[in-house]
C-alpha cells in the first residue's frame, strides 16, 4: 500500500505538471477528441501537448507492456490512474477503436509479430481502425454475414459490404470479419485485418436522425488481402475460419465501451452541468439527483466487474450487463437533459445551442440500445446466463 500511495502522489504530481488546462475541461465538440491516424491533426497546441505527454510516458495504453506502447502498470496502478485523472477531470489523450477493442484481441489471440506492429502503432496514435462486423442481412444474427474472402493460395479477393461501421471514412485500417468457408456457419468465419487505402474499398456516410454521419456504408469489390504482411504478422488474427472466437471477444470489449457512456463522475453530473440553468422544478432536480446516484453506483459496479476480470472471477455475462445499464443510463441522462433545458434544446441551427447540441445528441443516443447488441439481445443473455432463466 505504501508503493501504491507513493504511485498516486508521483501520478499526481505528473498529471499536474502535464494536463494543459484546456484538456480539463469536458470536450465541446468532434475536434475536441483525438483519434490519431494517418490523417489526424490537433485542434490546438495543449491537445498535443497532452497526447504527447501521454504517449511518451505510456499513458495512452497504461496496462499494456512497455514493449507493445504501453506503462506497463499493475491493475492496482492502472486504477490509481483513472482515479487521478478523473480528479482533474483529464481528458483520455487518444480515443481509439484499436485500444477499446482490437488491442485487447491483438494481447489475447495475436502473434508477436502482430503485437509488435500493430500494437505499438495504436499506442503512438499512428494508425486508426474502424471495425467491419454487421452487414445489411445480418445484424444480431451475425454468424449469418455473407462477405465473402476467395482462397487464393497466398491471398484472398473479399467481395461484400459491411454497414454502420462507425467513422470508416476516417480509418486507416479495418478488422473485419469475413466468411472464408460457406458450409460452417460458425467455424468459417476469419477475423482478418487491412488497409481502407486498398483497391476496392470504399465508404459512404449514412445520415442519421441527429443529422450526424459518423457511421457508414463500407464495399469491398474484389478486394485483394495477403495471407501475411511480413515474418509472423499475419493478415488475420487467430486462425483460419476460427475467426467467430476473437469476435465474441472483441464483443465483450465493445459492450463495455459503450456501457461506459452511462457512468458518472463530478464533472458529467447532471447537478454540474445544469447549474448554470438557474431554478428548476424540484421534481426535475430531485430525478436528476436520483439520476447521479445512479451512475455513480453504476461506475462503481463497473470498478468491481474490472477488478473481477483481472483476477480470473469475472462473469462471461457480465458486459452484457453493463452495455445494457449503460445504455439505459446515457438515454435518461440525455431525456432530463432535454426536460432541463426546455424549449431552447428543441432549437436546432444557432450558435447559441452549438447548432441543435442537445437535441442531436439525445436523438444519438437512441441508437445505444442497437449498437454492439440490441438491448432485447443483452436482456436474453442476462437472463440465460446470470439468472438462468428457463428458456422459452
Amino acid at each position: 500500500m505504501a508503493d501504491l500511495e507513493q504511485f498516486r502522489a508521483e501520478t499526481r504530481s505528473w498529471l499536474e505538471a502535464n494536463c494543459p488546462p484546456e484538456m480539463r475541461k469536458p470536450a465541446e465538440d468532434e475536434n475536441d477528441v483525438y483519434w490519431g491516424g494517418r490523417n489526424a491533426t490537433f485542434k490546438n497546441d495543449a491537445q498535443k501537448a497532452w497526447f504527447e505527454a501521454c504517449r511518451d510516458k505510456g499513458y495512452t495504453v497504461p496496462a499494456w507492456p512497455k514493449a507493445y506502447g504501453g506503462a506497463g502498470l499493475s491493475p492496482a496502478e492502472a486504477k490509481v490512474l483513472r482515479e487521478e485523472m478523473a480528479r482533474i477531470n483529464a481528458r483520455p489523450p487518444l480515443s481509439s477503436f484499436g485500444i477499446w477493442m482490437l488491442g485487447p484481441a491483438l494481447l489475447h489471440f495475436g502473434t508477436e509479430g502482430q503485437k509488435q506492429r500493430f500494437l505499438n502503432e495504436i499506442a503512438r496514435g499512428e494508425i486508426r481502425w474502424c471495425q467491419g462486423y454487421s452487414e445489411p442481412g445480418s445484424g444480431s444474427d451475425l454468424v449469418s454475414m455473407q462477405t465473402f474472402g476467395e482462397d487464393k493460395g497466398d491471398h484472398w479477393i473479399v467481395n461484400g459490404q459491411k454497414i454502420w461501421t462507425s467513422y470508416a471514412d476516417e480509418a486507416d485500417w479495418i478488422f473485419c470479419l469475413v466468411r472464408t468457408d460457406k458450409d460452417n456457419k460458425y467455424q468459417g468465419i476469419t477475423f482478418m485485418l487491412f488497409d481502407m487505402a486498398g483497391d476496392g474499398v470504399s465508404t459512404k456516410p449514412i445520415k442519421l436522425i441527429s443529422g450526424n454521419s459518423p457511421f457508414c456504408e463500407t464495399f469491398m469489390d474484389d478486394v485483394k488481402v495477403p495471407k501475411s504482411y511480413g515474418e509472423d504478422i499475419p493478415a488475420y488474427v487467430g486462425e483460419i475460419n476460427r475467426g467467430w472466437d476473437v469476435a465474441k471477444y472483441l464483443l465483450g470489449h465493445e459492450r463495455e465501451m459503450i456501457s461506459a457512456t452511462g457512468g458518472g463522475d463530478r464533472a458529467s453530473s447532471l447537478g454540474a452541468v445544469t447549474s448554470r440553468q438557474g431554478e428548476l422544478d424540484p421534481v426535475l432536480r430531485a430525478e436528476m439527483a436520483l439520476f447521479d446516484v445512479d451512475a455513480l453506483a453504476f461506475t462503481a459496479m463497473s470498478e468491481k466487474f474490472l477488478d473481477e476480470v483481472k483476477v480470473g472471477k469475472g462473469h462471461p455475462a457480465q458486459p452484457n450487463m453493463l452495455k445494457y445499464a449503460g445504455t439505459e443510463l446515457n438515454k435518461r441522462r440525455h431525456e432530463l437533459l432535454m426536460a432541463a433545458g426546455g424549449s431552447r434544446t428543441l432549437e436546432w441551427e444557432s450558435d447559441e445551442t452549438e447548432h441543435g447540441k442537445p437535441a442531436r445528441s439525445w436523438l444519438r443516443t437512441k441508437a445505444n440500445s442497437i449498437e454492439g447488441g440490441t438491448s432485447e439481445v443483452m436482456l436474453n443473455v442476462v437472463a440465460k446466463r446470470i439468472l438462468e432463466l428457463p428458456g422459452a
